[in-house]
């Protein structure tokens, strides 16, 4: 009910006219300068702010009106209701031309912030974004008048240094780390007391408050972190949360790395760290080096507490956020100072050990792994093991996963160099990767777009090939598997062998079906197994072809196979570019039932194909077997005509001793054979009712290819000439009008024209289609080479020259 009264509100905000704003707007002024701003200028402000707010492109309202919301803002007496929702419009309407303030001699906390967001909003003008950085650390350093407060400051200060860390000096974030090292370090550890409301029972001899506890309700011994629970909280205790929520971010900018960090010894650092804690001897230390101690203190703090049971289901999400952010820092620190390395280390080994079999804390897994992967030199520490069950078991477990599924491969897109110069594990287990691909396709193609490219190598590139041609089934697998998790004891009954399994649930589990599935859910690379055997898995389930999930991997498959054949390209030898040919033309029998999805694969498949030819000519001799064999199947033009037809250019085009020596007359001979049967097969005339419809493109493109054989061997001739005489004949057939159009049929007898006028000067033809190879790249050759027409019009034209033809 309330989001349809919302919706209805937003839209009724967004047709508003501009006169009518206008109009609005003048009303709202008149209600600004009266004797009191209440309720009736708090509901008038809210309906504004909600109309500039409500559409995408930026609202116009009179510049008077723009001074007085500034008026208005600024003045002391404003409530500061009205306040936040003079800046929240001023805000919207940003970049604002009519803009006069200034955050200069503002004092006030709050207002200086609603002002300095206003300023910023304007569109990262480096000026006023410098401004605001520096009148914000001036109020910072100075001791606040009693009533104010630094909290309402941090959040415009993270802002800063978020659109522009330049416009600090190193004095400034000096005052601040100091300040920031304190927050941290030494809020107060007894609860804040409540807001007395001022009603007749309240009593100002309130009891003193009681001290910050843990999560598990046990009263807190050490320092307040953001971990620490309290019903009511100190200024000091908002800083210390807030200053953590912009630790990070402040380190990455201003943190700085310890000259000769890595000359100090790790050990005596550790050791004089340790002692600090006790001692006033950090506060001798530099500003940069102070905020790092006790940030790293903070974060080993937060750690032990996550180990603590939570009492309430919030809290222990909030543990497991702290977590993650805490190792991340500390992987920070360690980057800027080497010696806090070792410490760290020993640290992150225990919290891996307790955390890596709580599912609940995968997330928490991967700044671990990446501190490890940064750092694990440094220290000699064996972290394979972090990594293995990192991509082992995790990508298995939670595949389903969404947002750690985005976190995980974002995590091997950014270290995707490192792993493949520190561990082998990244390789090896490829095919687990490909599960988050499979299951939550839309929203990570673009990361695996990024990551494909360093997965792919001559030993991993027939793989990830079958890998990327089985991904929706591999989603569909991926369903059964959770759906079968899922599936209480009573529904999971003994399976007899010797039935065959009527639903993909049953399978599952069956001894037929299983090996199958643990091949396609497989964890590891496993290049000697034969894919063929998934054949009757992809049958099994069809079923779940029609699955919205199955359906959107499906359409991602054929953007990352161009990205596959491009990438590959790069790196392929002659024997695996054969491979890829030979297991193109096999696999394309083999995919997933989903119609949309083979003719997508298909269309890609055939212009790689041409792609492949093209990289190594001489795959047409040495594939010879293989592509007669694929080539002289008829029912190949009905089914996948794209790649019927760029393989039957292909061998057109390169079947010739230009390309390769080896070709011989024979072969040439016994492909033209081939080719001329399946032509005859398609053009033979049949009874009106049994006329089958082939692709033009297809008749076309055989008439093609027999032409520039029997040029190559032209005893040849007399056949491809006999053969194309006829196809007038064929043409004109009323079995062939029937299920041809007008326009295919005129344009296959242009060609079959064409063609034989062609032979009919065998020293043309010869040239035409078996150029010398300092000859293949000029642009004629590259347009005959391309579709012919242009030398096939020009020979036409001189032997049926028509009136007003001249050649010249």
């Amino acid at each position: 009910m309330f989001t349809a009264a919302a919706e209805s509100f937003l839209k009724q905000a967004r047709e508003i006219r501009e006169e009518e704003l206008q109009r609005f707007a003048s009303r709202v002024a008149a209600v600004l300068q009266g004797p009191e701003l209440g309720p009736e200028a708090a509901d008038c402000l809210q309906r504004l702010h909600l109309t500039v707010a409500a559409t995408k492109y930026p609202r116009k309202l009179d510049g008077k009106f723009v001074e007085l919301l500034q008026t208005v803002l600024c003045s002391s007496k404003c409530p500061e209701q009205i306040q936040v929702l003079c800046a929240a419009i001023l805000r919207e309407m940003s970049p604002c031309n009519d803009l006069i303030l200034s955050c200069d001699e503002i004092q006030d906390t709050k207002l200086l912030s609603l002002v300095s967001s206003i300023l910023l909003a304007q569109g990262n003008k480096k000026a006023e974004v410098s401004a605001v950085g520096q009148r914000i650390v001036k109020v910072l350093e100075r001791r606040l008048p009693e009533g104010q407060n630094a909290r309402y400051l941090l959040p415009v200060l993270s802002n800063v240094i978020s659109l522009s860390p330049e416009s600090l000096t190193e004095e400034q974030t000096n005052v601040v780390s100091k300040k920031m090292a304190d927050w941290l370090r030494y809020a107060s550890i007894h609860q804040g007391v409540a807001q007395p409301s001022g009603g007749f029972f309240s009593n100002p001899r309130t009891r003193q408050p009681g001290p910050v506890t843990e999560v598990d309700g046990a009263i807190a011994t050490d320092f307040f972190t953001v971990l620490s629970v309290g019903q009511y909280y100190t200024q000091d205790q908002w800083l210390n949360v807030q200053a953590f929520s912009m630790l990070r971010n402040w380190l990455l900018c201003y943190g700085g790395k310890t000259p000769n960090s890595e000359d100090k010894s790790g050990m005596d650092r550790s050791v004089t760290s340790t002692v600090s804690t006790t001692s006033t001897s950090s506060r001798l230390l530099p500003p940069k080096e102070r905020l790092r101690e006790k940030a790293f203190e903070y974060c080993q703090r937060l750690i032990e507490q996550s180990n603590r049971r939570p009492l309430k289901k919030d809290d222990g999400d909030l543990q497991k956020a702290c977590l993650i952010e805490a190792v991340t820092i500390m992987d920070i620190i360690c980057k800027q100072d080497s010696s806090y390395v070792y410490r760290a280390v020993s640290f992150l080994k225990i919290l891996h050990g307790r955390i890596c079999g709580d599912a609940t804390y995968a997330r928490a897994l991967l700044p671990i792994a990446q501190f490890f992967l940064n750092h694990s030199k440094m220290t000699a520490v064996d972290s394979d093991a972090i990594y293995k069950h990192l991509f082992t078991d995790i990508p298995a477990q939670l595949f389903h996963n969404s947002s750690l599924a985005f976190e995980f491969v974002q995590f091997c897109k950014d270290n995707s160099q490192l792993f493949t110069e520190t561990s082998s594990i990244f390789r090896q287990s490829f095919p687990n990767l490909f599960k988050f691909l499979a299951w939550n396709s839309p929203p990570l193609i673009s990361e695996f777009v990024d990551l494909l490219p360093f997965l792919l190598d001559a030993g991993t590139a027939i793989e990830i090939f079958h890998l990327l041609l089985d991904l929706p089934c591999l989603t569909a697998a991926l369903d059964v598997q959770l759906r079968s998790g899922g599936l209480p004891t009573s529904e999971r009954a003994a399976i007899n062998p010797a039935v065959k399994p009527a639903t993909c649930l049953e399978a599952f589990r069956h001894p037929l079906y299983k090996s199958m599935f643990q091949y396609l859910l497989r964890t590891k690379s496993a290049p000697e197994d034969a894919p063929e055997r998934l054949i009757p898995l992809r049958q099994l389930l069809g079923s779940l072809a029609s699955s919205p999930r199955v359906v959107q991997c499906a359409e991602t498959v054929p953007v990352l196979l161009e990205l596959f054949f491009r990438v590959v390209a790069e790196f392929a030898d002659g024997p695996l570019i054969n491979q890829l040919v030979v297991l193109l033309l096999h696999r394309s029998d083999q995919l997933y039932e989903i119609p949309a999805f083979k003719d997508d694969v298909y269309r890609v498949l055939s212009s790689q194909l041409v792609m492949l030819c093209k990289l190594r000519p001489a795959l047409v001799v040495e594939l010879s077997t293989e592509i007669l064999e694929f080539s002289g199947t008829v029912s190949n033009i009905q089914k996948k005509e794209a790649i019927f037809t760029h393989m039957v250019w292909a061998v057109g085009e390169y079947m010739s001793v230009s390309y390769d020596k080896r070709c011989t007359v024979e072969q040439i001979n016994r492909f033209f054979e081939t080719l001329e049967a399946v032509l005859f097969e398609i053009t033979q005339l049949r009874p009106l009712a049994s006329t089958p419809s082939y692709a033009p493109r297809a008749i076309s493109v055989l008439m093609a290819t027999l032409t520039k054989l029997a040029a190559r061997s032209q005893d040849l001739i007399p056949r491809v000439s006999m053969f194309l005489s006829k196809m007038r004949t064929f043409v004109q057939s009323p079995a062939v009008t029937s299920v041809y159009c007008e326009e295919d049929l005129e344009e296959i007898l242009i060609r079959a024209t064409e063609l034989m006028n062609l032979l009919k000067m065998p020293s043309v033809a010869q040239f035409v289609f078996t150029p010398p190879v300092d000859v293949a790249s000029t642009r004629f050759q590259r347009e005959v080479n391309d579709s012919l027409p242009f030398a096939l019009r020009i020979v036409t034209c001189l032997l049926e020259p028509t009136p007003g033809f001249m050649p010249g």
